[in-house]
């Protein structure tokens, strides 16, 4: 009796002695310092809008057409109700919410790259306006951080008028995400969704085009500054219909978020993403960008590059219900000249030499 006795209090001796050791151990490894803790969480606020563009749509609709087959079925019966009464509600407006705007995460978002947004001229809230992002690069972040949140502070620089990003149809179809997209101010890129919000949303409202679309996100390359522009006029019809005046916007660092293999004009790869692009309407890249664990390793988030979106100087736009192809290339030459000079004159100043120049296609 007295052995068993000795045993185990040698045990527990041994025990404590363990986790002694243990939380010693644990003490002495050194905590992540404050600078990596943001580090961490500007990496984390990236991920989830990464999976949340990528993923959120289709996890939803998968969700959803599942419950359809268990007893929680009515709660799609009344989601796809919702869906089918509130049918057109992105194309009148959407319903912008201030509180998902300025959610805490889209600092860190903001300050991951970091963005910046700078303005040059002042935007009047009697006006409406169209306003050209360029270049579209591969996730059109820039954009997304300057137009659909208040990180960079755009409500602040621009009182009085309210930024919206016109973005692909297709999107507004997929559960939940519809709603989400339209709680920043997305709208479809259709004539419908863009000319109500010109005419029948007051005034006082910006709506971002990324001008290029899919076809310019198929020459993104670091260092490249090429824009699919000179054919792309729809933009200037619909400002001259509405007297919406034309803004051009360039994020300067856009281009060097992502790796893309560019397949050579006139190969079969070319012809495929191409004929993708036509049928869906976006284009199938190939890219990569930074892994979870380090910089050095390769995944699909973007490099920490710095993006500096800025506002140029708006073309006064006069109202023309039917507006001639002459007046249309008008104003789209005078909008390309603004863009040019905007260009030139800034890019010096954030990353690129003066001897770089813009080419548009």
């Amino acid at each position: 009796m007295k052995t068993i006795i000795a045993a185990y209090f040698q045990n527990r001796s041994g025990s404590r002695a363990s986790i002694q050791a243990a939380l010693h151990t644990l003490l002495t490894v050194p905590w992540p310092s404050q600078r990596e803790f943001r580090a961490c969480i500007q990496l984390l606020s990236v991920l989830q809008w990464v999976l949340s563009f990528l993923l959120m749509g289709i996890v939803f609709l998968f969700l959803l057409v599942y419950l359809v087959f268990t007893s929680f079925w009515p709660v799609s019966a009344l989601y796809f109700a919702w869906v089918i009464f509130d049918w057109d509600a992105p194309e009148q407006g959407g319903r912008r919410s201030a509180w998902v705007r300025n959610w805490p995460v889209w600092k860190h978002f903001r300050d991951y790259f970091p963005i910046q947004l700078v303005k040059t001229h002042s935007l009047l809230p009697g006006h409406n306006y169209i306003i050209g992002a360029h270049p579209h690069g591969i996730l059109c972040v820039g954009a997304f951080c300057n137009f659909i949140t208040e990180s960079t502070g755009f409500s602040e620089k621009f009182p009085g008028i309210r930024p919206f990003l016109a973005t692909l149809a297709g999107n507004f179809r997929l559960p939940v995400f519809r709603e989400y997209l339209m709680s920043g101010g997305l709208c479809p890129v259709t004539r419908q969704a863009i000319g109500y919000l010109l005419s029948q949303n007051g005034s006082g409202n910006a709506v971002a085009i990324v001008i290029g679309g899919a076809a310019e996100s198929l020459s993104c390359q670091p260092g490249v500054t090429t824009l699919i522009l000179k054919n792309r006029k729809g933009f200037v019809r619909m400002a001259l219909q509405h007297g919406a005046h034309l803004v051009p916007a360039f994020s300067f660092g856009e281009n060097d978020l992502f790796r893309q293999v560019v397949f050579e004009e006139g190969s079969w790869l070319r012809g495929i993403q191409k004929r993708f692009q036509k049928l869906v309407g976006f284009a199938p890249c190939v890219f990569y960008g930074r892994g979870l664990t380090s910089i050095q390793s390769r995944g699909f988030l973007p490099y920490p590059k710095p993006i500096t979106t800025v506002i140029g100087e708006p073309v006064t736009v006069p109202r023309i219900k039917e507006p001639s192809h002459e007046t249309v290339d008008l104003y789209h030459a005078m909008y390309i000249r603004s863009l040019l000079k905007l260009f030139n004159d800034h890019k010096a100043k954030y990353g690129l030499s003066e001897a770089d120049e813009l080419r548009i296609l």
